[in-house]
């Protein structure tokens, strides 16, 4: 059984695939941009402007190099083997068939999940706008129905004005057999809309994405020129005013806006030439995002004091503030709103496209039914995986609340960053016949940097606490120091591999930096990763285990409980 389990998925490419092979590099590019460019840059920065002053440019620089860190090792993997799945594919040819499910499993959170945060995002965006031209939706209509009942039942109990509005909006729901008619309409109305497209077609896909890219590049260039003619430069001079680790409270936030780029690796059986254009892809769009991105950055807090800017939408709050007149504050803060939604549109439509890849390579491993991986005759699309995407998404909508689904979708992200980092890691240390990608991620020797890094991380904290590692230890201290004693768990297991066998560095560093930030999402959500990963292994040894040995010709084949029903 064990042997099964870690049984790995072969290098070689099928001769012919099933997917229609459109996509050029710029294409990759756009999609790399769209996953990327998203809320970060119309509210996230502000928040991170506020804790870093104009030292934010840097920090989005630094969160651009951690999250390269994990581009490259995903641009090495979809070199060598450019097939649909992403993370999910690079963990089967590493690591073997279980953890390859349950890193499919945490795609899981990625993508569809993650599409519920999206969807919810962009009703707020879109709601923005409706209220900037005057109009509104009915409060029942912009709400799931789980929170509002919550908070309705809270304002019954209490009487806390704060939750009278959801009390309200309650009540004036309409009826339908008693059952009040409330419900998400925007996030339900624009998840249809992508999932339409992403159904008809790579090529209408294609299209719709490069249009709304080129949109919101095109809005954000013009609040970047309108915006550098009111710069005062004086207000970049205080560069760090709140110090060093006010600056690095914004790289973990910076380092979400990042996150997205892996969704054109799961595109992989519709590139012109993956081997050569998905790497490329993901460096440019890495690159050209961070510069977006910095010039953003540069123009907020040029244009406005950095504490000003903990607002949720500082791009329309400094045009508020600028010289100029109404009508043109009020049409520049249209171009604000209106890109938002395009952006957040862009966002779920690719993310929406990833999840069916990703069902479809596992379906085609034997691992999910092969319903997931139907292929449209004519639209030469998975139709039913995006269908079933489309409908995961929607009833989600019932039940999430934005907060709890960001944080899940972050952890699922992060964790195959870091699966997929360990595997770039030990194939430099012993790549597998036919390994050959056409871009390698640099190798450095990874030992004696390791070491002299660690050392000197270890000295930095003795200096900031000298009473550090008596605390570590300390029981009394447990609830508040947890975290740390799991990282530096987690750095001697990383640093005897590494010194033992001199592993390639790179790699190392970004599948710490990924296991860094999961560790700083709090317990609550490391308690919820492990009832998802619970419910992924059940689904395993339920389907899983036993189809996939059929689907690729293994003699390992069981009594199966669920063949004989």
């Amino acid at each position: 059984m064990s042997s099964s389990l870690f049984r790995r998925k072969p290098l070689t490419v099928p001769d012919t695939l099933p997917l229609r092979r459109v996509l050029s590099v710029l294409d990759l590019t756009a999609i790399g941009i769209a996953a990327v460019i998203g809320a970060g840059i119309f509210s996230t920065i502000g928040e991170a402007a506020a804790a870093a002053g104009s030292s934010v440019t840097l920090v989005f620089v630094i969160g651009a190099i951690v999250a390269g860190l994990s581009a490259l090792s995903y641009a090495e993997m979809a070199s060598s083997v450019p097939l649909s799945g992403s993370a999910y594919t690079y963990t089967y040819i590493v690591f073997g068939e279980l953890l390859a499910w349950i890193v499919g499993w945490m795609l899981v959170l990625e993508y569809a999940v993650g599409n519920v945060a999206v969807a919810i995002s962009w009703s707020g965006y879109f709601q923005a706008l409706l209220n900037s031209w005057g109009l509104s939706i009915p409060p029942y209509l912009v709400r799931d129905p789980l929170s509002l009942w919550r908070e309705a039942q809270v304002f019954i109990q209490t009487q806390d004005p704060a939750m009278r509005p959801a009390y309200e909006a309650w009540v004036a729901a309409p009826r339908l057999l008693g059952i009040p008619l409330v419900m998400n309409l925007p996030a339900l109305l624009i998840t249809a809309i992508v999932t339409a497209i992403a159904y008809i077609g790579i090529k209408e896909t294609r299209l719709t994405n490069n249009l709304l890219v080129a949109a919101k590049i095109g809005a954000i260039l013009l609040v970047i020129a309108v915006g550098a003619f009111f710069v005062d430069a004086k207000r970049w001079l205080d560069f760090m005013p709140n110090g060093f680790s006010g600056m690095m409270r914004g790289v973990g936030a910076v380092f979400f806006a990042y996150i997205g780029f892996d969704a054109l690796s799961t595109t992989a059986e519709e590139a012109r030439n993956p081997k050569r254009d998905l790497p490329l892809a993901m460096i440019l769009s890495l690159t050209l995002c961070t510069l977006l991105y910095v010039a953003v950055a540069l123009v907020l807090t040029g244009l406005a004091p950095y504490s000003e800017l903990a607002v949720a939408d500082p791009l329309a709050h400094i045009f508020k503030k600028l010289p100029i007149s109404t009508r043109i504050q009020q049409a520049l803060m249209g171009v604000v709103a209106v890109s938002a939604v395009v952006a957040m549109a862009s966002v779920l439509l690719v993310f929406q496209v990833g999840q069916p890849r990703i069902w479809y390579a596992m379906s085609r491993d034997g691992l999910l039914p092969p319903v997931f991986g139907r292929i449209h005759p004519k639209y030469r699309t998975p139709h039913v995986s995006t269908l079933l995407t489309g409908l995961v998404v929607a009833v989600s909508l019932f039940f999430s609340s934005l907060h709890t689904v960001v944080d899940m979708t972050s952890m699922g992200t992060l964790m195959a960053f870091a699966i997929v980092s360990a595997g770039v890691a030990y194939l430099h240390h012993k790549p597998p016949p036919g390994y050959a990608p056409r871009f390698r991620v640099p190798k450095i020797p990874g030992r004696w940097p390791f070491l002299i890094s660690l050392g000197a991380g270890l000295l930095w904290a003795y200096q900031l606490n000298p009473n550090i590692f008596r605390d570590l230890w300390a029981l009394s201290k447990g609830g508040a120091y947890w975290k740390y004693r799991v990282l530096l768990l987690i750095l001697c297991i990383v640093g005897y591999f590494t010194v033992r066998y001199n592993l390639s560095l790179l790699p190392i560093l970004g599948m710490l930096s990924a296991v860094y930030l999961i560790i700083e999402l709090g317990i609550d959500n490391w308690v919820r990763l492990g009832v998802w990963v619970a419910v992924g292994f059940l689904l395993y040894f339920a389907y899983g285990y036993w189809y996939s040995a059929l689907r690729q010709g293994d003699s390992r084949q069981p009594a199966n409980p669920l063949s004989e029903n």
